[in-house]
Formats: structure tokens, C-alpha cells, sequence
């Protein structure tokens, strides 16, 4: 029989995967907006997009942080992993005049603010109303937070979060070292940005 303490403890760790949890299903879209990882697994959702006929453009975002040992990428640091991406969309058969490139981000808050006046510059704001958002499972809701912040406010976002057997799966994050890790770092930078004032919709 389980405790009092153990059902807490429970109920807090589902509050959490709740709150990060963010997914729709897949729609039309104006545009898939896709943030950068370590690893290339966000890519997958926006090229699923594509080949559905569901979106006409896809948008990468992301230099990447500081190099790390611990990065996939780490022998080609010197390639940002929005063009590393880029290639792995190409190669899996996305046009390349469908795929539009920010390189310079290095945090979830510039791949908004770099890229807005791009978008801005390639097809207007007013010619978009339906951006699909795509990030790894436990950071889609500063991912969203962030859009509401910096974007236009008549856009309608669709979630579409990575779905790779390696990106750590939220229904069970606190099981694993790794799961554990990423969702208090992801906890504690949504308070950061919220102490800033960088993100909204709360």
C-alpha cells in the first residue's frame, strides 16, 4: 500500500509531465518552425508535415550552445545544427527552396527573435497564420511561451514535439538520469525567462 508521501510524490511528477506536455494533431500549417538540438530528432515532425502535404515551408532555427563533450554533434561543432538539419531534410527527400535557415541562435529566445524579422523579410507576417512548433518533448511549453512573447499575436500554433525513442519520454521522466536532467534543467529555465519577462501565457 502506498503512502501518503508516495502518492504526493506521485501526483507532482504527473503534475509535471502535464505541464510541459504539449501535442496536436497533425494539421495544415503555414509554416513548421523547427528550434535545434543535440541531437536531430526535431527535424522528423516537420518533414512529416511535408510529405502529409500539410506545410509548403519548413523553417530551421539554431546554432547550437557551446560545444560539450557530451554532444552528438561535437565533431562538426563548427557546422551550426540548423544546417546540419537542413541536410537530413534534403537527404530524406525535402526540397531544398522548401527550407529557410536562422544559424545564428544560441537559446530558445533567440530562435525566436533572430528568426522573427527573417520570416518577416522572406513571406510577411500577414501571410502566415498557422506555424507548427517543434522541440523535444519537455521543452515545447517554453517553446510555446516564448512564440507568445516575441511573435505576433494572431498566430495560431500547432504542437508537434520530436518523437525519437532516444528523446526522453515525459510520462516517465523521473525514471532515468537522463529524464531527470532535462526536465528540472527545462523547469528551472522557464523560471529564468520568466524572471526576464521573456516569456507569456501562463
Amino acid at each position: 500500500m502506498e503512502s501518503s508521501r508516495d502518492i504526493r510524490v506521485a501526483e507532482v511528477r504527473a503534475a509535471v509531465a502535464r505541464f510541459l506536455h504539449l501535442e496536436d494533431e497533425p494539421q495544415p500549417v503555414d509554416l513548421s518552425f523547427v528550434l535545434g538540438s543535440a541531437t536531430p530528432s526535431n527535424i522528423d515532425p516537420a518533414i512529416d508535415l511535408f510529405k502529409a502535404g500539410l506545410t509548403k515551408r519548413i523553417w530551421i532555427s539554431g546554432k547550437g550552445p557551446k560545444p560539450r563533450r557530451w554532444r552528438p554533434f561535437k565533431k562538426n561543432k563548427a557546422e551550426p545544427e540548423s544546417r546540419i538539419y537542413q541536410r537530413i531534410a534534403i537527404e530524406r527527400g525535402i526540397p531544398a527552396e522548401a527550407i529557410w535557415v536562422e544559424d545564428r541562435s544560441s537559446n530558445t529566445l533567440e530562435n525566436f527573435v533572430f528568426s522573427a524579422e527573417m520570416i518577416e523579410a522572406a513571406f510577411g507576417w500577414t501571410n502566415i497564420r498557422t506555424v507548427s512548433l517543434t522541440a523535444k518533448p519537455y521543452h515545447m511549453r517554453r517553446v510555446l511561451m516564448t512564440a507568445l512573447k516575441v511573435w505576433p499575436a494572431h498566430l495560431r500554433y500547432v504542437m508537434r514535439p520530436s518523437y525519437a525513442e532516444d528523446d526522453p519520454p515525459l510520462d516517465v521522466w523521473w525514471t532515468s538520469p537522463v529524464g531527470r536532467y532535462w526536465v528540472m534543467k527545462e523547469l528551472q529555465s522557464i523560471g529564468a525567462y520568466a524572471m526576464k519577462g521573456d516569456i507569456e501565457g501562463f
